[in-house]
């Protein structure tokens, strides 16, 4: 398959000629051509930053905030991956890995281990600003990218791919049944996922007493980084683990039950009780429900290349 490309031809979401080429092509990793990108999807960089700077300044926890001005985020125009690495790199040894979509559950993980985040280069179109389902680059590098400055967050991210690799080890050792093998390495799939959207992507921290927001599926939404700490609507509970890696969650709409965490130290030393609870056996039989492990984030961690 080959699609004609050109400069100023968008990069928009499910509309990139671009992604679509690289995909068919079965390139995965790819490069950001920042020269495709159309004045369209400039604007929409600038109409979304806009709208979120303010609610940033009053709900984003101090550390985003740092990692937003050390990173020199621009409100007029989409980040330059390159410049972005420039600034990271030498705070936390993390770097934004532009992808050309979805990045199966294992790979994912291992990317997060050896300190690079899966970047999506394309950006939302303009009439759905504020929900998409599947990310992009505002929300990758405006959501996640500023907690990646942070060296005690970063390094959260670092274990939890340890984590990750260690589940995949683990899968060798189980039983010679192999429906018995993916409905364990499913679990623990399930589980895993869970602790990451409810810490990572949708995480509260208590900051001197006032709740403030680190997850980056919040940090990237103008409407619910306001809800989830406004609304009645949402229940706010100390983070249990056993109850995290059982909770199923909805994508579609904003999440009527979060959890919150004291500090990163208390993060980082949940993702140490995950490890111990995958090691015990803990996580190989959680509650059904959301999300569903797909085959590839399955075949993923099956055949994971972990030496």
């Amino acid at each position: 398959m080959s699609t004609s490309i050109t400069p100023g031809q968008g990069l928009t979401t499910t509309k990139a000629p671009f992604i679509e080429n690289a995909q068919a092509n079965g390139e995965l990793y790819i490069h950001q051509p920042y020269e495709l990108y159309s004045e369209e999807n400039q604007a929409t960089w600038r109409k979304m930053y806009e709208a979120i700077r303010p609610k940033w300044e009053k709900y984003a926890n101090a550390k985003f905030m740092e990692g937003v001005e050390n990173l020199m985020l621009k409100p007029d125009a989409i980040p330059r991956l390159d410049e972005i690495n420039e600034f990271l790199s030498p705070l936390s040894g993390f770097s934004a890995k532009p992808v050309s979509g979805y990045v199966p559950a294992y790979l994912f993980f291992d990317c997060l281990r050896n300190r690079s985040f899966p970047t999506t280069i394309t950006i939302r179109d303009g009439q759905s600003l504020d929900y998409l389902p599947e990310p992009d680059i505002f929300h990758d590098i405006a959501g996640h990218v500023p907690m990646h400055t942070d060296r005690k967050f970063s390094d959260v991210l670092v274990r939890f791919g340890e984590v990750a690799r260690f589940a995949a080890i683990r899968a060798r050792t189980l039983t010679s049944d192999q429906d018995e093998i993916n409905r364990v390495v499913e679990s623990n799939i399930k589980a895993m996922a869970r602790f990451f959207w409810f810490t990572v992507e949708f995480g509260l921290m208590r900051e001197k007493g006032e709740m403030k927001v680190y997850g980056s599926g919040l940090l990237s939404s103008s409407g619910e980084i306001e809800h989830c700490i406004e609304s009645d609507l949402v229940q706010r509970f100390p983070i249990q683990l056993e109850w995290v890696v059982n909770q199923y969650f909805e994508i579609d709409k904003y999440q009527p039950l979060l959890f919150f965490v004291e500090s990163f130290d208390h993060l980082f030393g949940l993702v140490d009780d995950l490890e111990q609870w995958l090691k015990d056996g803990k996580l190989d039989n959680v509650s059904p429900g959301e999300p569903a492990v797909n085959p590839e984030d399955l075949q993923s961690f099956l055949m994971a290349e972990t030496e």
